[in-house]
């Protein structure tokens, strides 16, 4: 999954973005407001993970990321509060990084209508586990490839532009053009 992390506390985000990363995620930082409006504004996120301290204006931009509430404020008003102001879910600290992904994973999809678990034809994609299998034989791919099936499985049948890919696919510091994209495409094929 791709994340937006808005979080001000310096340590927390960055403890927070290295245990998504390590499970497979691709994740940006802002620590400011200001900062998640510009990462917001040129690039598509799975969803927006977002330290209720900090003011938020998602659902006034009219954007449908869905938007899981982390934060140390957790009476049932509060809750509410952060439900009602839009937010998707809202998961109170401390909180197990375990909890979050299963939170985000529930979140993604109700967002798009999917399973853990997606099949095409003999195609599985396992997004829980991270696996690819062809008729019941598992398949080995990278990073890159495993992210793009990922992509034009979730929905299984939805149409995506080379741009739309190219937009999910890339993060702050590499954008994955046309070329990269089509031999992504092409091993994928192959495989």
């Amino acid at each position: 999954m791709r994340l937006l992390l808005v979080e001000d506390d310096p340590v927390l985000s960055r403890t927070m973005a290295q245990g998504l990363e390590n499970a497979g995620h691709r994740v940006e930082l802002a620590h400011t407001v200001e900062e998640a409006q510009h990462w917001w504004a040129v690039q598509a996120f799975d969803a927006v993970l977002l330290d209720l301290n900090l003011p938020h204006a998602a659902r006034a931009r009219g954007d449908r990321t869905p938007v899981l509430v982390l934060s140390a404020r957790d009476s049932t008003e509060e809750r509410i509060a952060g439900l009602d102001a839009g937010a998707d879910d809202y998961l109170g600290k401390p909180y197990e990084l375990k909890e979050v992904e299963a939170r985000l994973r529930a979140l993604l999809r109700r967002a798009s209508g999917t399973a853990d678990i997606v099949t095409v034809g003999q195609l599985v994609l396992d997004r829980q586990a991270r696996r690819v299998s062809v008729a019941g034989q598992p398949l080995e791919l990278p990073a890159r490839e495993f992210d793009l099936l990922w992509e034009l499985m979730t929905p299984p049948g939805r149409v995506l532009s080379k741009g739309d890919l190219s937009s999910r696919l890339s993060d702050g510091s590499e954008v994955v053009g046309e070329n990269a994209l089509e031999a992504s495409f092409s091993r994928l094929r192959r495989k």
